[in-house]
C-alpha cells in the first residue's frame, strides 16, 4: 500500500520514545499535516453521521453506499475526470436508489435482497472500468485503500468544508431526526416528515462516504461510519453523550493510527481498524461485565 511505503520512508525507525519529540516529528512534513487535519475533518463527520446510522439500523445501507463509490471513481478515472466528481456522482445517485428500499416495514427481507443486489452490481461495474483502466494495480489500490497521505492541499480544505456542512445539517435536523430514528411512527403521527427525513440521510449519508472515500478508501469508509458509532453507543444509551463520545473515539483511532504509521511499515489502515475494532470488543465486554453485576 502507498501509504505504508510513504510513512515508513519519511518515518519509519524514528521513535526515540520521547513523547513530546516523536509528536513534534508528525508535524516536520507537509503531507503529515495535510493527513491529519484532513483525518480530523472526516473522523469527526464520519462519527456524527455514523452514529445516526447505527441508530436507525441503516449499516447496510451504508455499506452499500461505501461500494457504489467505487464504481464511481473508477468511472471518472477511466474519463479522465477527478475521482471525487465520481465519488460524490455515485454516493448521491446510490442514496436516491437505495431510498425507497431503507424505509423499514413488513417487505424488509425484500429490500435486504434489493440493497445486496445494488452492492454485486457496484463491484461488478468498479472493477469492469478497473480493468478498462490502463493503470490497473495502482487504480485499485488507491480506490480500494486510499491515500490518508499525499493529500492536496486543495483536497485538504474541500474535504473540511463538507465535513461543516454535514455536520451542520445534522444540527438543524438533529431533533425529528433522533425522533423519527427512535419512533417513526411516533415522530409521523406529531408531524414529522419522516419519509422526507429519511431520505434526506441518506443523501447526507452519501456525501459523507463520497468525502470519507477520498481518503481512507472505499474498504475503509465503514470502519469511521460504523465502529466508533457502535463503540458509543455500547457505552451510553443518551444522545448527547454518545455522540461526544463517538467523535473521541473517532478522533482517538485516527490520530493513533496516523502517529504509530509514521513509524511502522505497516498501513495507516491497518492500525486504525484494528484500533477501532480493539475499542469496540472492550466496550462489549465492559458493557457485558457491568450488566452481570446487576
Amino acid at each position: 500500500m502507498a501509504d505504508a511505503a510513504a510513512l515508513a520512508a519519511a518515518g519509519g525507525g524514528g521513535l526515540t520514545l520521547n513523547l513530546a519529540d516523536d509528536v513534534r516529528q508528525l508535524f516536520t512534513y507537509h503531507f503529515m499535516v495535510n493527513a491529519l487535519v484532513a483525518g480530523t475533518a472526516v473522523a469527526v463527520m464520519a462519527a456524527v453521521v455514523g452514529w445516526f446510522m447505527v441508530l436507525r439500523r441503516q449499516a447496510f445501507a451504508g455499506h452499500t453506499l461505501s461500494l457504489i463509490a467505487f464504481p464511481g471513481a473508477a468511472g471518472a478515472s477511466l474519463i479522465g475526470v477527478p475521482a471525487a466528481w465520481g465519488y460524490f456522482t455515485a454516493c448521491g445517485l446510490g442514496a436516491v436508489v437505495l431510498s425507497p428500499a431503507s424505509r423499514g416495514g413488513r417487505a424488509r427481507s425484500a429490500e435486504t435482497a434489493a440493497i445486496g443486489t445494488v452492492q454485486a452490481l457496484a463491484l461488478g461495474a468498479g472493477f469492469l472500468f478497473v480493468s478498462l483502466y490502463h493503470g490497473l494495480l495502482n487504480g485499485i489500490s488507491g480506490l480500494l485503500f486510499g491515500t490518508f497521505v499525499g493529500i492536496a492541499d486543495g483536497q485538504v480544505t474541500a474535504l473540511i468544508v463538507v465535513a461543516a456542512v454535514a455536520i451542520a445539517l445534522v444540527a438543524v435536523a438533529g431533533r425529528p431526526l433522533l425522533f423519527a430514528s427512535l419512533d417513526d411512527e411516533g415522530a409521523a403521527a406529531a408531524g414529522v416528515p419522516v419519509r422526507a427525513l429519511g431520505a434526506g440521510f441518506l443523501l447526507l449519508l452519501g456525501l459523507a462516504v463520497a468525502a470519507t472515500a477520498q481518503i481512507t478508501g472505499t474498504l475503509l469508509v465503514f470502519t469511521l461510519l460504523v465502529t466508533p458509532a457502535a463503540t458509543a453507543q455500547a457505552l451510553t444509551v443518551r444522545p448527547g453523550a454518545g455522540l461526544v463520545l463517538a467523535v473521541a473515539i473517532s478522533l482517538l483511532v485516527t490520530w493513533l493510527g496516523l502517529g504509530i504509521a509514521y513509524f511502522s511499515p505497516l498501513p495507516v489502515g491497518f492500525w486504525i481498524t484494528s484500533l477501532s475494532f480493539g475499542l469496540y470488543v472492550l466496550a462489549r465486554a465492559w458493557r457485558a461485565l457491568r450488566g452481570g453485576r446487576r
